[in-house]
């Protein structure tokens, strides 16, 4: 009597492993099926290259992440070789800041670490955020291969400069939160400490930490103006709008000057705002040439 129930829930249970693999393979085959109706949905350019297929399409978006995979491993790996020298020059904001107040009641002889494994952290920051920033000339390249069939030819003559207006905005933004954000923010909280009679000791990974996380999120924050120089183009949005809500911008880059900057004090919010309303400015004035040129493009 045992024997017989086991084998009945043997075979139940082997029936129901077969109904799953004869689901998922019809699964397969309905997706499989699905692609190459997809295909002739694809966007084709203007005869730069064949026709693909929509597996073809994944084929090539594998690869171009494969490849800005292995330029970011290959920048973090140079920035691991030059480690040392890549931690001296990213203290500079920081030397900056505290200059004169060495020997002081406000010590600053140098950064300290109180964890066991503080320094692996610091280690961390340094070569993601350094590998970042690195390999994403890389990264634009690639995509912008990735793209450039889909596209037609005045749209082609775009895309070189779109790619390197980006790469500037960022190495501008990063560049102005280096030399300008991360040491006003130093200096604040040095301000504020000795308003309040504080010792401060500020940690090696906390340190490096504020500077990739305000460095690097500026450089991203500095895109704007090219996103909505984009959706002008595609007609998603217009000038005139951006000119509407021109003085509540201010207050939205405020907003955003407290997401990307993890300081709380009001210089380095408005220290952050001015730029970002001078790219408003200028997205509004390079996004009025685009919609006149589109005009005259279409008469």
């Amino acid at each position: 009597m045992i024997i017989e129930i086991n084998s009945r829930g043997f075979a139940r249970k082997t029936g129901e492993r077969k109904g799953l693999i004869l689901a998922v393979n019809d699964l397969r085959c309905t997706l499989y099926h699905f692609a190459l109706t997809m295909d002739d949905s694809l966007p084709t350019g203007s005869g730069h290259k064949s026709e693909m297929p929509l597996l073809d399409h994944l084929e090539e978006l594998r690869w171009t992440l494969l490849k800005s995979v292995i330029a970011f491993f290959l920048a973090c790996v140079l920035v691991a070789v030059f480690l040392g020298l890549f931690a001296d020059l990213m203290q500079w904001p920081y030397r900056f800041a505290t200059r004169g107040m060495v020997g002081t009641s406000l010590g600053f002889e140098g950064l300290i670490n109180t964890s066991i494994l503080g320094v692996f952290s610091v280690i961390f920051y340094l070569i993601i955020g350094g590998g970042f920033a690195l390999s994403l000339p890389a990264a634009l390249y690639f995509l912008s291969q990735y793209v450039a069939p889909a596209l037609n030819d005045s749209e082609i003559r775009l895309l070189k400069p779109a790619c390197l207006t980006a790469l500037g905005l960022f190495l501008t933004g990063c560049l102005f939160s280096f030399f300008v954000l991360v040491p006003a923010a130093l200096r604040a909280a040095i301000l504020f400490n000795e308003l309040l009679g504080f010792q401060p000791f500020w940690t090696a990974s906390s340190y490096y930490a504020l500077l990739v996380w305000m460095v690097l999120g500026v450089g991203m924050a500095f895109q704007f103006p090219l996103i909505l120089l984009i959706l002008i183009h595609l007609g998603i949005l217009q000038t005139q709008f951006l000119k509407t809500y021109r003085r509540h911008s201010f207050v939205g880059f405020l907003c955003l000057g407290a997401l990307v900057t993890p300081t709380t004090d009001p210089v380095t919010f408005i220290l952050l705002a001015i730029p970002m309303y001078l790219l408003y400015e200028t997205a509004i004035f390079a996004g009025t040439k685009l919609e006149r040129w589109k005009a005259a493009q279409q008469d």
